[in-house]
């Protein structure tokens, strides 16, 4: 049997990892914080100059909450939107020094590897009576820690998604590794130097290569010569603005409508579609970025802004259940994929859609939607609180997950779907999302989708999926930690 004084093993020191510190504290166990990071929100400082685009009521964790609310805190302003320094500054700093929370914390401890105690991969008999093994590099050290569960909340900051469009690096691009910078440098900061007055390209046509290109433009008033090339996969630049004004979130809905006005004023020269498939030396320090049809684009510097993947090599002894394609955990695959998710939601999930053939280890986070660009910040939020039900055996709280997320005002048609290795699931998400969409609405017809106009000159409401829910949620998409779009 597993000790029960065991503690559970948290890997990442972020807003999931802490909020999931929070709940297990709450449920009366003990959660021990293993972050790679001099301080918690290591990541969230990499991004600390980008604002994100949903207020304060939407980014707190009801368990952290209680826990810094008896401690005399008090919540920053709900309907203010803050920047990723003032979510660690404000939520994350206070919450890492509760007496209850801080000396669960281990900082400066990087996990390199997770197992069975006494038992490799492969072994069966006897495994779920075993404890994990987590071994961790700490102050030029290895060590051992014992835990009676995991929780992996380290996200994706730490492996970007490369600029080639196949899902490899282009052709030269390890190489040219000077002129590039993976998320959204700080141009009008301590990067400012690297792009002022330089030809930069984005390459990307998420929330978080939007947010590149706004911060480019503020830089090329104060900076003239700086020239701006927006790089997209998609087949037109429209695709990549979102929802704009109808979307719930207006901080989000106005990153589109900017990246609108920025290529109609010629601030930004878009190019779709572009495949980038080889970067090349040019000559004084320029790259020359070629396409897959031999189309050649000279620049100085480049932000490649799209997306992140999971890294899970210290997770090699571990039984882990992935979608094989995008990579995210157990059966949450047809629930998040973009070839089939359309209309902005996601359906409701936890502990059982999280669960992998390792009993009692979880991925959770960024990092369990693998390569789908849609997580948000209060679906982590969910999803440890669900987790943690299900590791103390409260299985109808875990089961009862509700999330609501508010309508980006996009909606399009899914694309055919694949061959699944859970093909019931994935038919049945594939015809609900047909369901919801059908293709577009007629101009004409106020409508989400072409289903939802049927349905309305039908003397219906509509089909549900342009309602207008109660907000919940929302991790940045700027901040790259959840892109809802990625090229």
């Amino acid at each position: 049997m597993i000790e029960a004084n065991l503690p559970v093993a948290i890997i990442g020191g972020g807003p999931i990892g802490l909020a999931a510190a929070a709940h297990v504290l709450a449920r009366g166990e003990t959660p021990l914080v293993l972050e790679a990071g001099a301080t918690v929100g290591h990541t969230v400082r990499q991004w600390s100059h980008v604002a994100m685009f949903s207020p304060w009521q939407f980014l707190t964790d009801p368990a952290a909450v209680a826990l810094l609310t008896a401690s005399g805190w008090s919540h920053p302003p709900r309907d203010t939107i803050p920047t990723g320094a003032e979510l660690v500054a404000r939520y994350l700093e206070p919450l890492a020094a509760l007496p209850a929370l801080r000396p669960h914390i281990r900082l400066g401890t990087r996990v390199i590897a997770v197992t069975r105690k006494g038992l490799d991969k492969v072994r069966t008999a006897g495994r779920d009576t075993r404890p994990f093994t987590v071994r961790v590099e700490t102050d030029g050290r290895a060590v051992t820690i014992d835990a009676k569960a995991v929780i992996d909340a380290s996200g994706t900051w730490t492996s970007p998604n490369p600029a080639g469009s196949d899902g490899l690096p282009a052709t030269g691009e390890l190489a040219a590794s000077d002129n590039i910078f993976y998320g959204i440098p700080d141009v009008l900061g301590r990067h400012r130097h690297l792009y002022a007055d330089r030809t930069v390209m984005v390459v990307g046509s998420g929330h978080s290569a939007i947010n590149a290109l706004i911060e480019l433009d503020q830089l090329r008033q104060q900076a003239p010569r700086t020239s701006i090339v927006w790089i997209l996969r998609k087949a037109t630049v429209d695709a990549a603005f979102g929802g704009e004004a109808a979307d719930a979130l207006p901080a989000r809905g106005a990153l589109g409508i900017r990246a609108r006005q920025l290529v109609a004023s010629g601030a930004v020269e878009a190019v779709s579609p572009f495949h980038v498939a080889a970067m090349a030396p040019h000559g004084d320090g320029r790259l020359t970025v070629t396409d897959e049809t031999g189309r050649a684009i000279v620049t100085d510097r480049v932000i490649v802004a799209t997306g992140f993947r999971p890294d899970f090599a210290f997770l090699r002894e571990i039984r882990l259940s992935l979608d094989p394609w995008l990579e995210s955990s157990g059966t949450l695959g047809p629930l998040i994929d973009p070839n089939l998710h359309s209309c902005g939601t996601v359906r409701p999930h936890g502990a059982a859609a999280l669960a992998h053939a390792e009993p009692d280890f979880f991925i959770v986070g960024m990092k369990s939607y693998g390569r789908a660009p849609t997580f948000l910040l209060a679906t982590g939020h969910e999803q440890v609180r669900s987790v943690v039900a299900a590791l103390v055996g409260d299985h109808a709280a875990a089961a009862r997950v509700e999330l609501t997320l508010p309508k980006t005002g996009v909606c399009s048609a899914p694309a055919a779907p694949k061959p699944s290795a859970q093909p019931e699931a994935a038919l049945a998400v594939a015809g609900a999302d047909r369901g919801c969409c059908g293709g577009p609405a007629p101009a004409e017809i106020d409508a989400c989708c072409a289903l939802d106009a049927q349905a309305k000159a039908s003397g219906d409401a509509g089909c549900g999926c342009g309602a207008d829910p109660e907000p919940l949620v929302i991790e940045p998409a700027s901040a790259s930690t959840s892109a809802c779009c990625r090229s």
